[in-house]
């Protein structure tokens, strides 16, 4: 067991409470705990973009959780590949390393009724690639198992063909590379690495709705794929007739093979999920005691493995058992985060603002100017929407407005968000990500 890893993963959950879901999965999915030294948690990023992100503007809240753990300052290092290599030994780990990894593999993958036909579809392809269902697009809310299954189909491939080429991307990392390579004359070399690839999995495909020139390279990328007969995978957090920014000729492309959709698991599962998590881990859990975790943590599965992982830490770090007050603290800050979330103004001012990169004092105030006048109409009208605020007390906390002005605002969303449809995506993106926060 790997104690560093644990630390991360319960750093991780309380990074949760403060980032957003789309954050946390497009910056911190590729951060590995690799050390502590001292005073030093040392961490390992094979993603510069992201690397250098996470070092300008979330350090300080990585800090924070580690203080807040052990009690104690920390520093935080993160090292790109160059530096990981030289800390081990000169040995770089791989994205591909997971297609060979013993970790995600349909034997590890549990099975229930809400993921059947995603796992059975999975096999098939992994079994038959480019036979029956090309593309697979596996869609379905985030922590979910989507990413462990088409890990599972790489992993078949590459064990029936080694030679095989596998590429892997996220859809918002297909945009920084494609912007990337343009900037710096690279788009031949971009081109190769993935329309020369056997099998293509994309992982959170509907982040390149939206944005033109991606989704024209993306295009011609599928359509060369398709044409050579080489197998499609594509994830994404909802059905393509709901990703209202998506071109047409992409939808109906990602439409031509299989839909699949992953959804919560049931007791039964979640109670499955737990124990072969905690066997995975070498650790024995009572029935009761995985029961009652399968009772309470009910979202997905990642906050299953999560809660699983922090129990571990707590075994190895602090030496307590398994027993329910320990389970209990390990669940505590799953549990806060309850169906009945209602977000605070505040909350929602502060995710607004960042989105916008606007001061919460312009948003509140009276400047006229196009992103502040947006931003000030959507923050209105998702506080009426997302909490229990009349339109009087809405008015207060933007610099005493009458109930008619906000009104008036309100309106003018919902206006906008019919006519729209990028408006109402927009709309529809930033209560999604504050209800993440949760």
């Amino acid at each position: 067991m790997n104690s560093v890893a644990d630390v991360w993963s319960i750093v991780l959950q309380q990074l949760k409470k403060e980032l957003s879901e789309t954050t946390i999965a497009a910056f911190f999915d590729e951060l590995e705990a690799v050390d502590i030294r001292g005073n030093t948690f040392i961490l390992h990023c094979a993603n510069d973009f992201k690397k250098g992100y996470i070092e300008s503007l979330y350090l300080k809240n990585i800090k924070d959780s580690l203080h807040d753990i052990f009690s104690t300052d920390f520093e935080v290092k993160i090292l790109d590949d160059l530096a990981f290599a030289e800390f081990n030994g000169g040995t770089v780990r791989k994205q591909s390393d997971r297609f060979t990894s013993d970790e995600f593999t349909f034997e590890t993958f549990v099975v229930g009724p809400s993921n059947k036909l995603a796992y059975a579809a999975s096999q098939a392809v992994a079994e038959h690639p480019a036979q029956n269902y090309n593309p697979l697009l596996i869609y379905g809310d985030s922590g979910l198992g989507k990413t462990h299954l088409i890990y599972a189909i790489a992993n078949v491939i590459r064990r029936n063909d080694p030679r095989s080429k596998i590429a892997y991307v996220k859809g918002d990392d297909f945009t920084n590379e494609l912007v990337d390579a343009i900037r710096e004359g690279k788009t031949a070399e971009m081109r190769e690495k993935y329309r020369q690839a056997d099998l293509l999995l994309v992982d959170d495909i509907q982040f390149i709705a939206g944005k033109k020139q991606t989704q024209e390279e993306f295009f011609h990328t599928f359509n060369n794929l398709y044409e050579s007969g080489r197998q499609i995978v594509l994830t994404s957090d909802r059905p393509p007739s709901e990703m209202t920014q998506l071109e047409d000729r992409l939808r109906t492309r990602f439409e031509w093979g299989l839909l699949v959709d992953v959804a919560p698991p049931d007791f039964e599962t979640r109670l499955a999920i737990v124990k072969n998590k905690a066997a995975l881990l070498g650790m024995e859990l009572p029935d009761k005691i995985s029961a009652y975790i399968a009772e309470n943590v009910t979202a997905n599965v990642r906050q299953l493995e999560g809660t699983i992982n922090k129990i571990l830490a707590y075994k190895d770090l602090l030496g307590n058992d398994a027993d329910e007050e320990t389970v209990t603290r390990a669940m505590q800050d799953i549990l806060k985060r309850s169906n009945e979330y209602i977000p605070t103004p505040e909350a929602i001012l502060e995710y607004i603002s960042k989105y916008y990169s606007l001061e919460e004092s312009v948003i509140r105030g009276q400047q006229r100017v196009r992103d502040a006048v947006q931003a000030r109409q959507i923050a209105m009208y998702l506080i009426r929407s997302m909490t229990n605020l009349s339109l009087d007390d809405i008015g207060k906390v933007f610099d005493n407005r009458d109930h008619s002005t906000v009104l008036y605002s309100i309106q003018q969303v919902e206006k906008k968000m019919k006519k729209e449809p990028a408006f109402a995506e927009t709309v529809k993106e930033i209560k999604t990500n504050i209800n993440s926060k949760r």
